[in-house]
């Protein structure tokens, strides 16, 4: 992940978190889907089957923000994000999503909030999986 062209993040095995933060989410739920990312069985065992989570694959969590995930896109042709929690309450609760994958032992790398950032990503699968806490 770069940053103004200089790389800030990067991870080799693992995920990639595209993390947006809405209203009304709390501390609580952030730790509740730490903790469900921690734990996810996505990765291959050795018959080929999602068996494994993040830290059995030797992992680690490339976490970036993204508000736009909390667009509306209900009406007309231009998005709504009126959803997406304020920077000054969202910083906070992306921290501590961070916070609490490290608490279950997962390594976390992590982009620059709120900056316009460059991701690289190779979708090995593809597996892409939405959840919601």
């Amino acid at each position: 992940m770069r940053v103004e062209g200089e790389v800030v993040a990067e991870i080799d095995r693992g995920l990639c978190v595209l993390l947006g933060v809405a209203r009304g989410d709390d501390e609580a739920g952030a730790s509740r889907l730490a903790a469900r990312v921690a734990r996810l069985r996505i990765f291959e065992n050795e018959a080929g089957r999602f068996d494994r989570n993040v830290l059995e694959s030797d992992g680690a969590v490339l976490v970036v923000s993204n508000f736009t995930l909390i667009a509306d896109t209900a009406k007309g042709n231009r998005p709504s994000f009126s959803d997406a929690a304020p920077p000054d309450e969202a910083d906070p609760l992306y921290e501590s999503f961070c916070a609490a994958l490290r608490e279950l032992d997962v390594p976390v790398e992590t982009g620059v909030f709120g900056a316009r950032m460059e991701v690289e990503l190779v979708n090995d699968g593809p597996v892409t999986i939405v959840l919601d806490a």
